[in-house]
């Protein structure tokens, strides 16, 4: 495999990231087994497989002055994006033994997968680790894996676990269209494009930024979700039935989507009311990330993301009523497009030479408590079943970074007929996150009750 450079949002998932704030996203699987060894075979097995997928193979390495090839077409590409940037490439030397450990058995696999998101990848090799967890019981054991958000974003990381599994029927990816002859400097005919190109960037970084400082004034953050950061993680998670779902969006209208974004608020009402903060007049920004990726891509390289920002009616104690809230604020977002409002600040990365990432990615850091209070985002799963050493994997609890200065974040997928809500959660913070996971399966009925009613 060749190095690439990163994109321009994976560059600032890089940069960003410090000891305390770590940038790497995490997946917690449950796989049912009839042995107490098949946590140490499924362990072996990770090592085994790790060592033939590509993907895994990949480092970060810090570039200043790169030697890199630019295209014949440079109607995408930016010369000074190259000056200070970071790329992919294999690592000189990989054993997956250092990237897969196997752990002590377990009661409680989201304390255990809570202290080991607190711990950053290390950055001088592949930015992932699988840590396998035996159940005390026999009956499971977990696996979580960690990808840093500069190597795989939700989809990508997806396809590298999915390929450490056991073989499935899963569809061929597209082939990748074959790159043009490369030189190293573009000829002198192309520079007017080139600048053509560069002011075009310009007036859309202007016109995103724009949008960006409009859809934010008069907005202040909820101090409920947002706190001086500790370093330290919780984890937890609940599983919620997806016939459920579809019965109040089937009475109700709007998306899937739009009625798990409600329960999300109404869990969080719940909360607050009983951890005795009090969810009164309570409306925290949240960040819906929305990918820009093209589909069925065969190996897609780099973050493409922009996203919605609304209003969660935390305060409001209709259920419905939140709901109805939750529908319009994102038909708002939609009809505006991603390009605008406070969530399209991740297009303005595009837009910024990697040296501006480098020198301000402790600014930006420390800025995402201005922008949102929580995100929620939803990461997607096959809906094919997944199974490691013929164990079956019956839950999957996606786990998202967690920005500097916030409390909670939430990430939701969608896997064989259940929804599953995984939480990440600055663990001095939210010492209770289990009190609101348990509220979102109570949020779910006191919906279809509302519905019935």
């Amino acid at each position: 495999m060749t190095s690439d450079l990163l994109a321009p949002l994976d560059l600032a998932f890089w940069n960003i990231e410090s000891a305390r704030h770590p940038m790497h996203l995490g997946a917690l699987g449950v796989f049912s087994c009839h042995s107490p060894t098949a946590g140490a075979h499924a362990a072996d097995l990770l090592a085994v497989r790790a060592a033939a997928v590509p993907g895994l193979r990949m480092r970060i390495r810090d570039v200043w002055l790169p030697d890199v090839r630019l295209p014949r077409d440079l109607a995408d590409v930016r010369l000074p994006l190259a000056l200070g940037g970071a790329a992919r490439e294999p690592a000189p030397e990989f054993d997956p033994l250092d990237h897969v450990r196997l752990h002590a058995p377990t009661a409680d696999f989201h304390a255990v997968a809570g202290r080991l998101m607190e711990r950053p990848l290390e950055r001088g090799r592949p930015p992932w680790e699988a840590h396998v967890m035996p159940g005390e019981s026999g009956t499971c054991f977990a696996v979580l894996f960690k990808f840093h958000h500069a190597l795989a974003d939700g989809l990508r990381a997806l396809m590298l676990a999915a390929a450490v599994m056991d073989p499935t029927d899963l569809p061929e990816p597209r082939p990748r269209r074959q790159e043009a002859a490369r030189g190293r400097l573009p000829g002198m005919r192309r520079l007017p494009g080139l600048l053509r190109g560069t002011l075009a960037d310009v007036g859309r970084a202007l016109d995103i930024g724009a949008s960006v400082a409009l859809s934010t004034l008069g907005m202040r953050s909820s101090s409920a979700f947002t706190s001086e950061p500790s370093g330290t993680r919780r984890t937890a998670g609940v599983v919620v039935d997806l016939d459920e779902v579809h019965r109040v969006r089937k009475s109700e209208g709007g998306t899937v989507n739009d009625v798990l974004i409600a329960v999300v608020a109404g869990a969080l009402r719940r909360w607050l009311d009983e951890r005795g903060d009090g969810s009164a007049g309570v409306a925290p920004r949240a960040l819906i990330p929305v990918s820009h990726r093209r589909p069925r891509t065969a190996q897609p390289q780099g973050n493409r993301l922009s996203g919605y920002l609304i209003r969660l009616p935390v305060g409001d104690p209709d259920p419905l009523e939140r709901l109805r809230s939750v529908r319009t604020a994102m038909d708002r977002n939609k009809d505006a497009g991603p390009n605008r409002g406070a969530g399209a600040v991740a297009l303005l990365a595009d837009h910024v030479p990697a040296l501006g990432h480098r020198l301000g990615g402790p600014l930006v850091s420390q800025a995402a408590r201005l922008w949102f209070d929580i995100l929620v985002t939803s990461v997607p799963l096959p809906s094919l079943g997944l199974k490691l050493g013929g164990n079956p994997l019956v839950e999957v609890y996606p786990l998202a970074p967690l920005a500097r200065g916030q409390s909670l974040a939430v990430a939701i997928s969608t896997y064989r007929g259940r929804v599953h809500f995984g939480f990440v959660a600055d663990g001095r913070a939210v010492p209770d996150l289990g009190l609101l996971a348990r509220a979102v399966s109570e949020e779910v009925q006191t919906l279809l009750a509302a519905c019935r009613g």
